[in-house]
């Protein structure tokens, strides 16, 4: 055999091994799409939840119980949105050749599809990138996430369902086909095609897929999952922290220390048109409940905690008749965009809804909201305001 005859064999059996022989293919890519695209879909459903609860439209209703349900749904979102990027990868891989075969332009029908493609995986990209940089609450951009990451999920999930639209019929015919089916010409095939077809299989690229999906969400699930925190070693927020509950935001970073702890502190409470205030120890002074509920936050984190204090409703109470609708709280701090929060009137009236004075039989950590702070039943921990100064229900 010739130099030139051996160089001409190895650039084949290059060219063949990176194509993955039968690995690259429908088969593959079909079977990963429809695991990627369920997470993608639990992800946008879930994630639709989260910001509806903290922008709720007038149509929307959000349950009091059980009260670990925002908990679920947010663990859930970024659970599947971790899983959602090795299978993208493999995703890609499977199908990298196809997307770059001429005609570039060509038919309407070719057009659509690639259009779809590109803005589908443009926005899949730019979703899954800004949202585990928001996991671990690092910033590198201008603009607000969430009304962002919002609008161009709307974007992914149009692309995704054109994309499904054109490419059914394939996708059809390649689930029909056994993952281990051989193309035709198997007989003839070259030893560089046999020894490539041993080295990336369909099956080995499956398996890869499923493994590394199953890792990454295993490496994040353990921030919402008590009994995994020991695997969680990609989880910004394992369960640490005072009291041991995890904080996002310090009462250094809000500014409102020397306030928390001023003698002086009295949280005003307005129901109608009738005003009181009271001090940390009035409050201690009434009646106290406890609660074991979950404080969850939109990174996807969360922890049970045994709280203690005043039910919001018997504190409404003891100001004035409570005239029903939504109640708003406004924290010492100033400048945080969520430093004022509105709570439905059902979570405002349930027995579980309390201005807490006390996590895990102590008084509150400053950073965990002291003097006191609320505490309700399935809600984002942005909502769950902390350091109060004023709790205002009116008409």
């Amino acid at each position: 055999m010739s130099v030139h005859e051996t160089i001409e064999r190895g650039r084949t059996f290059a060219a063949r091994w990176l194509r993955g022989s039968d690995a690259r293919g429908p088969e593959v890519a079909s079977r990963v799409g429809i695991a990627l695209g369920s997470a993608i879909l639990i992800c946008f459903v879930t994630g639709l939840l989260s910001h509806w609860i903290q922008h709720p439209p007038t149509w929307f209703w959000w349950p009091v119980h059980p009260v670990w349900l925002y908990r679920l749904t947010q663990g859930l979102h970024v659970i599947s949105g971790v899983a959602a990027i090795p299978l993208l990868l493999v995703k890609l891989w499977a199908v990298y050749p196809k997307l770059f075969q001429r005609p570039v332009i060509g038919s309407p029908l070719r057009m659509l599809e690639r259009g779809s493609i590109a803005v589908l995986v443009g926005a899949i990209f730019f979703e899954l990138s800004t949202g585990l940089l928001n996991i671990a609450q690092f910033y590198p951009w201008k603009f607000f996430f969430p009304p962002v990451h919002y609008a161009v999920a709307f974007v992914a999930i149009g692309a995704l369902a054109v994309h499904l639209a054109v490419k059914l019929p394939v996708i059809r015919d390649a689930l029909s086909r056994p993952i281990d089916s051989e193309t035709a010409g198997v007989d003839t095939e070259s030893s560089a095609d046999a020894v490539a077809r041993r080295h990336v299989s369909r099956r080995t690229v499956l398996t890869a897929a499923w493994v590394s999906a199953g890792a990454a969400s295993l490496a994040v699930a353990g921030q919402t999952v008590p009994f995994l925190r020991w695997a969680a070693v990609l989880a910004p927020r394992s369960g640490e922290g005072p009291q041991g509950v995890p904080v996002n935001r310090s009462a250094q970073a809000a500014g409102v220390v020397e306030l928390a702890r001023a003698s002086d502190y009295r949280l005003s409470v307005l129901v109608g048109d009738r005003q009181r205030s009271f001090s940390r120890d009035e409050l201690l002074a009434m009646p106290q409940t406890h609660a074991r509920l979950p404080i969850a936050c939109v990174e996807g984190w969360s922890a049970s905690a045994d709280w203690t204090g005043v039910r919001l409703r018997d504190l409404l109470a003891a100001v004035g008749p409570y005239p029903g609708g939504d109640v708003r709280f406004r924290s010492l701090e100033t400048s945080g965009i969520y430093a004022n929060s509105v709570l439905p009137h059902r979570h405002a009236i349930d027995a579980d809804t309390l201005v807490a004075l006390s996590l895990n039989g102590a008084a509150l950590d400053v950073d965990h909201g002291y003097p006191c702070r609320l505490i309700a039943p399935s809600r984002p921990g942005v909502l769950q305001t902390k350091w109060l100064s004023t709790i205002e229900a009116r008409p």
